[in-house]
């Protein structure tokens, strides 16, 4: 898919999807984004407006760092994602994003997918749900529930982990002996 958004005619989104997958933002929050509300000594982002009217602040990992040192940067213009035809944010970027999630056959990915992905990620890592609500910027844990899906792995992983537990605290054997066959 990144080689697709990377060969966009819209120059901005080789740098817009990757921000919105490492950081699990909103779409509104991203293209709205000022160079002004970030501190890279500090590793974080404050969003100013946010769906629920208050600012919250992004941690920023040492990808999306990386990421912002890559970005076409013009001081006359305070967006990080100006539209280049228009130095101002984009309104939408529809139509390049669907172009190259077409072009790679996942046409019924929906931007809004890439964070619940990234929530994802997160808990399948072994990050709390309450990590989670806090850099999603959600009020109620519900809504983060609904955005974190636990991989099959995970929950493997998680049951591999009683099972451990329980048989050496109740002295049973990890590997037991087949149960010889009854007769009939």
């Amino acid at each position: 898919l990144y080689e697709a958004v990377r060969q966009s005619d819209n120059p901005m989104l080789k740098y817009i999807i990757p921000m919105l997958i490492l950081t699990g933002a909103r779409k509104r929050e991203v293209l709205t984004a000022q160079w002004e509300d970030f501190d890279l000594v500090r590793q974080q982002w404050r969003i100013p407006f946010t769906k629920a009217g208050k600012p919250r602040h992004v941690p920023l990992s040492d990808g999306v760092l990386q990421l912002l040192a890559t970005i076409p940067r013009d001081d006359n213009y305070p967006w990080v994602f100006a539209n280049p035809k228009t130095h101002k944010p984009y309104v939408s970027f529809f139509s390049s994003w669907d172009s190259a999630r077409t072009k790679v056959g996942l046409a019924d990915v929906r931007i809004h997918d890439l964070r619940h992905s990234f929530a994802s990620f997160l808990v399948n890592a072994g990050r709390s749900l309450y990590e989670v609500q806090k850099i999603l910027g959600h009020t109620q844990v519900k809504t983060t529930q609904r955005y974190a899906h636990l991989s099959q792995d995970t929950l493997i992983d998680a049951a591999n982990q009683v099972s451990k537990a329980v048989t050496l605290n109740m002295g049973l054997p990890i590997n037991p002996a087949p149960c010889p066959k009854l007769a009939a």
